[in-house]
């Protein structure tokens, strides 16, 4: 079921059952823009079929707001120009060069080329494969374009992120919504779950620089301005505590820096961020 945050803003809660990340609709007067084409063929079916309820303008552009596979798996089911930046296209190529039977896929897990969950996804909701390929994007920028729907512009703009190189976000002036995609979450590298605590606040710079009112995260459920403060100070406290390799020294720097123990959120982040400095250190 669609959500509705203005007349012409629509989205498509995430699943976290299903590895299925957020996905947005953006309304103009003359054609009508996606953000993120879904995890899966069946994902983006399900998308567009909350879409034609709606009888809106057609979908005439589809956003991929980064290389991740639960993002760009359903892009063959949308009939539009789609739109990427240039390290994320580069991403998706890589992808074009799969075969999605049972044992490519087992194969790709097998090098880590992809995760179990990315192919136990594949298997239940595309089980008619033989022929499918990722689709390739059509319109490739390097930092920002503009795109007008007809009285309705979307602001796209790859920014600097602590989730992944390759991270683009869609700004919607007129609603004062952002769609932020994964770019405000950590990674995983070599088992290790962290945030890359160098683009924390070029990130936060990046991302403050819009007037929005209301936040889209790939993989919760919308935010208004007072939650995003509260995440981007959990997360700069937590930084900020964090100058080594040392978790008690980390939670030690915090309790003194802020007359309290911290939170569960941000037990969590300074976790991330010590790993941060365990996987520099390697």
């Amino acid at each position: 079921m669609l959500k509705n945050i203005h007349s012409s803003i629509y989205y498509m809660p995430n699943d976290d059952d299903r590895e299925r990340p957020t996905l947005g609709l953006v309304v103009g007067d003359q054609c009508s823009l996606i953000i993120d084409a879904g995890n899966s063929v069946q994902h983006a079916q399900d998308f567009l079929k909350e879409i034609e309820s709606l009888n809106v303008p057609p979908v005439k552009y589809v956003v991929v707001t980064h290389g991740h596979w639960d993002h760009f798996l359903g892009l063959s089911e949308f009939n539009a120009t789609i739109i990427a930046n240039r390290l994320t296209s580069q991403i998706i190529h890589e992808w074009q060069q799969f075969t999605f039977d049972d044992d490519s896929l087992q194969e790709y897990v097998d090098d880590n080329k992809m995760s179990a969950k990315c192919m136990e996804i594949i298997k239940t909701e595309m089980p008619e494969r033989e022929s499918f390929s990722v689709v390739s994007p059509d319109l490739t920028f390097e930092t920002s374009l503009t795109i007008d729907l007809g009285n309705k512009l979307c602001v796209i703009e790859k920014v600097r992120s602590t989730h992944t190189d390759d991270s683009t976000i869609v700004y919607v002036p007129d609603d004062k919504v952002l769609f932020l995609g994964d770019c405000a979450y950590g990674t995983t590298t070599n088992s290790l779950f962290h945030y890359k605590q160098s683009q924390l606040l070029p990130m936060i710079n990046d991302i403050q620089k819009y007037d929005a009112e209301f936040f889209l995260l790939g993989h919760e459920s919308l935010c208004d301005q007072a939650e995003m403060k509260q995440y981007w100070d959990e997360l700069t406290a937590a930084s900020k505590a964090t100058s080594s390799a040392s978790l008690e020294e980390a939670v030690q720097s915090f309790e003194k820096e802020n007359s309290r123990p911290p939170n569960a959120n941000e037990t969590f982040f300074i976790e991330a961020f010590v790993n941060d400095w365990v996987i520099r250190s390697r």
